[in-house]
């Protein structure tokens, strides 16, 4: 079954995108939820209107996040754990600590923006992205040093 899209589907397309799907995905979730309509020439000339005020929109959006990404690179954040004498924390920084701590210094990201390969281990400094965009990504210093004892 063919039909038109009126919205970004992830994993599927973007708006105004004539997209081939099985009749049950699009009888059952495309079409009731509103994300697609079939495909008439009223249909795509109406989608045409949209697709061009959402690529507006999306161009304002992505310029706005470039600034915020530039934030995001002037800032650094630190981050204290407990370690041994070789330098390897007792537990591990993960993306959460990460968010948290940029969260405390005035810079609003949620978790799953901050991307880590792996949990952070050991003291040091690294580079960390946050994933603002799907072509918009800062990186930001973490600073991981040691607890001062209380």
């Amino acid at each position: 079954m063919e039909l038109l899209l009126k919205q970004n589907v992830e994993h599927l397309g973007r708006i105004g995108d004539v997209v081939k799907v099985k009749s049950g995905y699009a009888r059952n979730y495309l079409l009731p939820r509103g994300f697609a309509v079939s495909v008439t020439k009223a249909n795509v000339a109406g989608i045409e209107r949209a697709r061009s005020l959402a690529l507006a929109e999306e161009t304002q959006r992505i310029a706005s996040m470039k600034e915020f990404a530039q934030k995001i690179a002037e800032a650094s954040v630190t981050i204290e754990g407990r370690a041994n004498a070789e330098g390897h924390l007792f537990g591990s920084v993960t993306g959460a600590h990460i968010a948290a701590s940029l969260r405390e210094k005035g810079v609003q990201v949620e978790d799953k923006q901050v991307r880590l390969a792996n949990p952070i281990k050991e003291i040091g400094v690294y580079d960390v992205i946050v994933h603002l965009h799907v072509s918009v990504e800062a990186t930001v210093k973490v600073w991981v040093v040691q607890q001062k004892p209380a």
